[in-house]
């Protein structure tokens, strides 16, 4: 049966990270996965996580599998954390949440159910938007059909073609939307256009599915939260796929939580059963470790403080990567404007590059970017930027 197997293609984000570990160029830098690193180039482990994994660890007496879907009280604390517990929504019965293998698992969840149900056969994604998500969903059985987003010119969100795009969308569609620090791109909406959105949903009928993988790394842990509750406030129903491997430093922990809210006076109980027992049929509980981790911070008011300084500056260094870099490529000759790096927000920038400028950086100078362009800022420090802008600007003046 194995026999005559092809092997697949690398993985697009991923596989830049094979080919950058056998690169002997004395400058490379990996600019493509999306990881977080300090000025010194390292992914740090929160001290708020390892205060919290001490206290797990003098406290533990089991290890014995935890519910389906998780602890209880991570469940009450994520829903707080996505919208506030004073919200409506979470002070009331609109919201279940389940503990998920990281964000990607919460998608996975997600789509599974989704796809069981009559009618939820097709799914919208943002024109551009993170490579896996259309693998997560086609994996699930639905077809991927795209809604304009950002414009390619202007590396802006090209809200008009946006709303005109989600006015063509069937009820019963679903509509994957990027809370805030939108991958690839970096262009996010504001809090006002979230209200046009929220009323397209509730007045078209279509469902949406909200990625919010970067809390917190946008514009604060409250302002990043405005899509949510501007969905909520409208009353419709969706699902959230949250992950704390970018704000809490938890990738390898694999911790993320799917949120389902239901319509105002509808008990989300029936949701909550049903995902079980997809769950059950995959991978029947999540792991403890990093569930225990994020239900530690956040329920300690210390602990939680203490995390929010460090999402704080973590935030604060990638947003002063950005005005540095795109204050070095003004100051400078350079074929376009990059003003809008210092714009957006989050750990992502797309600078739209031909393949060939991409190819460039790579063989001659040891840099690796996703195609297209995609930037993780986050990588850049104050050992690297410079060469990285210097190297840009070579390959780009060249290529012009």
């Amino acid at each position: 049966m194995f026999e005559h197997l092809t092997p697949a293609p690398p993985d697009p984000i991923l596989g830049l990270t094979e080919a950058f570990k056998e690169d002997q160029h004395p400058q490379r830098i990996n600019l493509g996965v999306g990881v977080y690193q300090d000025a010194q180039g390292r992914t740090p482990v929160l001290q708020a996580v390892k205060q919290a994994e001490e206290r797990i660890w003098h406290s533990e007496t089991t290890k014995s599998y935890m519910p389906i879907g998780g602890s209880p009280v991570f469940g009450r604390l994520v829903r707080e954390l996505l919208c506030g517990a004073d919200h409506p929504a979470c002070a009331g019965n609109r919201l279940v949440t389940l503990h998920t293998p990281g964000g990607t698992g919460a998608l996975r969840v997600g789509a599974d159910w989704l796809a069981s149900l009559p009618g939820a056969h097709r799914v919208w994604v943002s024109r551009p938007t993170w490579a896996n998500h259309r693998g997560v969903f086609e994996a699930a059985g639905f077809t991927v059909a795209e809604y304009p987003y950002q414009d390619p010119a202007t590396h802006a969100v090209d809200f008009e073609a946006m709303c005109a795009g989600l006015e063509e969308v069937p009820a019963g569609d679903v509509v994957l939307l990027h809370v805030c620090c939108h991958n690839p791109s970096g262009a996010d909406l504001s809090p006002a256009q979230w209200q046009v959105v929220a009323r397209l949903a509730e007045q078209k009928g279509w469902l949406p599915f909200l990625d919010f993988a970067y809390q917190g790394l946008g514009a604060g842990i409250e302002p990043d939260r405005a899509g949510v509750c501007a969905l909520l406030d409208a009353g419709v129903e969706m699902l959230i796929a949250s992950s704390f491997s970018k704000n809490f430093g938890l990738y390898r922990e694999r911790t993320g939580a799917l949120t389902v809210a239901t319509r105002p006076g509808t008990d989300p109980a029936a949701a909550f059963s049903l995902l079980q027992r997809v769950v059950r049929v995959n991978y029947s509980n999540p792991p403890a470790h990093g569930g225990l981790i994020v239900e530690t911070v956040l329920g300690d008011a210390a602990l939680r403080r203490l995390w929010q300084e460090e999402l704080d500056g973590m935030r604060s260094r990638i947003q002063g990567m950005r005005e540095q870099l795109q204050a070095y490529l003004a100051a400078r000759p350079t074929p376009g404007e990059f003003g809008y790096i210092a714009r957006h927000q989050g750990m992502f920038s797309l600078l739209g590059l031909a393949d060939e400028v991409v190819a460039t950086l790579r063989a001659e100078f040891g840099i690796y970017v996703v195609k297209g362009g995609r930037i993780n800022v986050a990588a850049l420090t104050p050992a690297n930027w410079e060469y990285f802008a210097a190297s840009l600007l070579d390959v780009l003046n060249r290529k012009a």
